[in-house]
């Protein structure tokens, strides 16, 4: 067995785009020995700015022998088909064939074997194959070649079972780029070239040249330099796991170093301070134990300074106060303006060309936030109103021209600073939200009216235009938009009915159709990350008249428990029995089989087990109701369990299709009565397995 080793040496790689192209890269070549029947025993991707990396152990020196069978013409064809079989496998005679009885006919089958190629034979259009399929979403072309990489490529390392492997990428314009055992350390640091004998080796050197090639093991390293620095400076690093993950992408032997920021740009709102020093200089932020915004930064070296970092702290921190320089300004200057003044620019944006400007928008949401409020316990409407009409203000202001990302959060700040009131200023900097599954969900009355009147009146007004989502298109955001409604809704435990709501926003029948079905795949989506079934929330949403989400996923969490157990289990079971049995024959007839059966037959000429089952379902139908209209559906689930034992005696029992017409029909009603009771809690032929 033997060991491959690949490593693609460029300019810098983009950090955003590093990640996938290590695993895209892994996946085509490994697909790639697959394919070429050769097994391997593991496989690692590693990327650093300047290189993707591929390890291969445990590869055969040999592909394996295959045996092919061909099969020729039939016995006793023409001399011509004979021939071109003959041609075709370079063969001399018909007799080196032998005859098979295939059951339509005698034909002629040869037997080839193969011989398998040696591996580093292979090995080389192979990986040049992969390396040419490789995607990247932005590519370029550079000096006089025509061949297409994120960035310019300087060389290829590739050994095999310890030798450098033959090999060559053309790059077209006349040049290529041989295979070799060479790469090159820090581009500063160590940038003289190192030769490798495998991946043990060419991990030790890269290291000692100042190059930590596991991703991995870079990120770990930073956020341990980073933490004790905080640390030491009786500080602690403010979390930021996006930051992290890109600052790795962009240094090969990270080194942490601790900046100030000038005390006079402290007065400037901490979610402005990090985001500038975040999106602009990928500086970490820091806090006191107290969790307040600290005047200082980390800061994370691609070099190992002589000096303690003192010169490349000196320039970082000259960069950082031009850059707060310009937001202590657009602070400043914004505040000069109330958000009320400039509401009429508004109406100058537009927000699509089909649903008007943000001026229409905030009419809008401001009518439905105000029904809300009057819907939400606590919230008040005239508050939910003024935060509806002042909350998109800020987007005409310099900060968030500057750092989009703050809308609503510099809302919550001008609005203070005009003297609105604290649930008003909440309620703007929470209306964006929740963004995503991982994102905070507002809890204050007043922003749960507004985030909800902001999102449905999003979903209402692109579903009424048509532009829904499509596949993996969703250019507005709808989907987050209806998991956000989703979030608000179920965890402040709101009763609410979306299609009045959605009526209430301008939907139309047909939109709130449309979207009841949406929100069913959404509230799919949410609850399967929760561990939920999908199809128990489908057997819910499909009784058509449940809206109100908290007490839907009540109904799925009780028909989750019902169907856990073995009374549950079994009685649906018998239900698809039931259920099968009444549908086949309702086709057969050309009728439908409804209402109650008739108790004075079953007593007259019917079994003990079916008027013991009419008797129960009586008696559940009662139940069922009481606990419906109390809620209580794990009890409406419950009563069910009482019908297992007479289901079974009634089909160990009784036959359904009986020669008496009138018999018959009467028991398909009593199944259909089975069918029809279980249904009122669920739709339980929407359930799996």
């Amino acid at each position: 067995m033997a060991d491959l080793l690949l490593e693609i040496f460029s300019e810098e790689i983009p950090a955003r785009m590093q990640a996938r192209a290590a695993e895209d890269l892994k996946r085509l070549v490994c697909d790639g020995l697959t394919a070429a029947g050769l097994e391997y025993e593991g496989a690692a991707a590693y990327v650093t700015p300047r290189r993707l990396a591929l390890s291969v152990e445990g590869l055969p020196l040999t592909q394996p022998d295959v045996t092919e069978e061909r099969r020729g013409p039939r016995v006793g064809s023409p001399e011509q088909a004979l021939a071109g079989f003959l041609k075709a496998n370079n063969l001399a005679s018909i007799d080196a064939c032998e005859q098979r009885d295939t059951g339509k006919g005698v034909f002629y089958f040869l037997t080839v074997e193969k011989r398998g190629a040696a591996t580093q034979d292979v090995l080389p259009e192979l990986l040049v194959e992969a390396i040419r399929k490789l995607p990247w979403p932005k590519s370029m072309i550079w000096g006089e070649s025509d061949f297409r990489w994120v960035r310019p490529m300087h060389s290829i390392l590739c050994l095999f079972n310890g030798q450098a492997l033959p090999g060559r990428l053309d790059l077209g314009g006349g040049r290529e780029i041989l295979f070799g055992d060479r790469t090159r350390g820090h581009r500063f640091l160590a940038p003289a070239e190192l030769a490798a004998d495998n991946a043990e080796d060419y991990k030790a050197k890269l290291k000692a040249a100042r190059v930590i090639l596991d991703p991995a093991e870079r990120r770990a390293a930073i956020l341990s330099q980073a933490e004790a620095l905080a640390s030491k400076a009786g500080l602690v690093l403010k979390p930021d796991e996006a930051l992290l993950d890109e600052v790795t992408g962009l240094v090969e032997w990270p080194v942490a170093l601790l900046g100030r920021i000038d005390e006079a740009f402290m007065d400037v709102p901490p979610e402005v301070l990090t985001t500038s020093m975040r999106s602009h200089q990928k500086y970490f932020a820091v806090e006191t134990k107290s969790g307040a915004l600290a005047p200082h930064f980390v800061v994370i070296s691609n070099m190992e300074p002589s000096d303690g970092g003192a010169v490349i702290i000196g320039g970082n921190e000259r960069v950082l106060r031009a850059r707060l320089s310009d937001a202590k300004f657009f602070w400043d200057q914004d505040r000069k303006q109330s958000l009320e003044s400039r509401l009429p620019a508004l109406a100058n944006i537009t927000f699509h060309a089909k649903l008007g400007t943000l001026a229409d928008k905030v009419g809008r949401v401001r009518a439905l936030a105000a029904h809300l409020a009057s819907l939400i316990p606590g919230a008040d409407a005239k508050m939910a109103d003024r935060a509806a009409q002042l909350a998109k203000a800020d987007l005409v202001t310099g900060m968030v021209g500057e750092f989009p990302e703050l809308q609503g959060i510099m809302g919550r700040y001008y609005a203070r600073h005009d003297g609105e009131g604290e649930a008003v200023a909440e309620a703007i900097a929470d209306h964006y939200s929740p963004l995503g599954p991982s994102d905070r969900c507002p809890t204050a009355p007043n922003s749960v009216a507004l985030a909800l009147a902001d999102k449905l009146d999003t979903l209402v007004g692109f579903f009424a235009i048509d532009e829904k989502p499509t596949g993996s298109k969703d250019p507005y955001a709808l989907r987050r938009a209806a998991l956000g409604i989703i979030r608000l809704i179920v965890e402040n435990g709101l009763r609410l009915s979306l299609q009045e709501v959605f009526a209430k926003a301008g939907a139309k029948k047909e939109v709130v159709a449309d979207l009841m079905a949406f929100f069913a795949d959404r509230l799919k989506v949410a609850m399967r990350e929760q561990g939920v079934r999908h199809d128990l929330v489908s057997a819910v949403f499909a009784l058509g008249n449940e809206d109100d989400l908290v007490r839907l996923l009540k109904r799925v969490d009780a028909l989750a428990a019902f169907l856990s157990s073995e009374d549950g289990a079994n009685l649906l079971i018998a239900y698809r029995r039931a259920a099968n049995i009444v549908a086949i024959e309702e086709k057969k007839d050309s009728r439908t089989y409804e209402g109650r059966a008739d108790l004075k037959l079953i007593k007259a000429r019917g079994e003990v087990a079916e008027a013991e089952l009419h008797g129960t379902l009586g008696v559940i139908e009662v139940k069922i109701a009481d606990a419906l209209k109390a809620e209580d559906f794990a009890a409406a689930m419950a009563s069910l369990a009482s019908l297992r034992a007479p289901v079974d005696r009634f089909f160990e029992s009784v036959t359904v299709n009986a020669e008496d017409a009138e018999l018959r029909e009467n028991r398909l009603k009593l199944l259909a009565k089975i069918r029809d009771t279980m249904n009122q809690l669920a739709d339980f032929s929407k359930v799996e397995g």
